[in-house]
């Protein structure tokens, strides 16, 4: 199973709000069968008490510590929000990336998501994507560099 597939890719989504926007994502990695159920709620309560907002209309959902037993495999979820959605103190998100990650897979994912999102040409066509597979080629020509 790859960790990022066309499943697991919502493009022009819109949210009523941060917690909203997590839940899309948590939900893409559940229903590709990398986490339970229950994993989504720790996404939200590490909202709750600290916000995974990145900059630059980033924002990097993921479980509490506590949310590892409900771990399958690793995964990668993309929620593509042109309309953006603010994560707190007028920080609007554009894309959020759900994460959940076997072991200590996810530094490696949170360093590679961070370089490609970093680029300004690559969030640029990110936010621009029009297929899953369009977003998916972004994401693996960047973490291959």
């Amino acid at each position: 199973m790859s960790i990022l597939s066309a499943d697991k890719v919502k493009l022009n989504a819109t949210a009523k709000d941060k917690f909203d926007a997590v839940r899309m994502a948590g939900q893409l990695l559940v229903s590709a069968g990398h986490v339970g159920p229950s994993y989504v709620e720790s996404m939200i309560e590490r909202e709750n008490s600290l916000s995974t907002y990145m900059g630059g209309g980033l924002a990097i959902p993921h479980g509490t510590s506590e949310s590892k037993g409900s771990i399958q495999s690793t995964g990668l979820s993309i929620v593509q929000l042109p309309e953006g959605v603010d994560f707190g103190e007028g920080n609007i998100a554009h894309l959020v990336i759900g994460i959940a990650a076997v072991g200590d897979d996810h530094l490696d994912i949170l360093t590679n998501v961070a370089m490609v999102c970093s680029d300004d040409d690559n969030m640029e066509q990110i936010l621009k994507a029009s297929t899953p597979e369009e977003m998916i080629a972004i994401f693996e020509s960047g973490m291959e560099a």
